[in-house]
């Protein structure tokens, strides 16, 4: 068997160097003062992370949706009014968005593709106000055709409308490389 030219063998791209996601410091009060340094995770990743996650969200709404308002339509013959609906699945959806990125900053989607919310400016856990903002802007961002995503492609870090206005970014974090930014 021939062996091949070194110029001609197959070759892997260098292994990129990641940012840390904290600088190091000398004393733990410097270490405070100091802003966390990380990669924003790409559009593509927070796109097919955004897919994922509208696939498991059938089943947390089936769970805290369908079930309860099948028990009122069958056991109670009640039928609440289409509003009463929409409450309910806005409110259903927000606690689950909410107490997941209060947690631990993602939901079950962003940890399969090690994204993270954080503070913008800080790298910090976003707060509870952040993550509520983010919330309640992300519905007119998406239900306006998608508008706020669409923001993602002219804004110079590449962030959603929802992330600019509540203070937050998408991050991503150290793993496995090969996958797509």
């Amino acid at each position: 068997m021939e062996a091949l030219p070194q110029s001609a063998a197959r070759r892997t791209p260098p292994r990129q160097r990641r940012k840390p996601l904290m600088k190091s410091s000398s004393t733990p009060a410097a270490a405070a003062d100091e802003r966390l340094v990380v990669e924003h995770a790409g559009l593509r990743r927070r796109l097919a992370s955004m897919l994922y996650e509208s696939l498991l969200l059938m089943g947390v709404l089936a769970l805290v949706f369908l079930v309860p308002w099948l028990i009122l339509g069958v056991a109670f013959e009640l039928a609440p009014p289409g509003w009463l609906a929409w409450i309910h699945v806005i409110a259903a959806l927000g606690l689950y968005f909410i107490w997941y990125w209060r947690r631990g900053g993602q939901t079950l989607a962003m940890q399969t593709w090690r994204l993270r919310i954080v503070e913008a400016h800080s790298g910090r856990p976003a707060t509870l106000s952040q993550c509520l903002l983010r919330y309640l802007v992300a519905w007119p961002s998406v239900l306006c055709f998608g508008a706020g995503l669409l923001w993602a492609l002219i804004d110079r870090e590449r962030q959603f409308l929802h992330d600019r206005l509540a203070g937050t970014c998408i991050v991503l974090l150290p793993g496995k490389t090969g996958m797509p930014k």
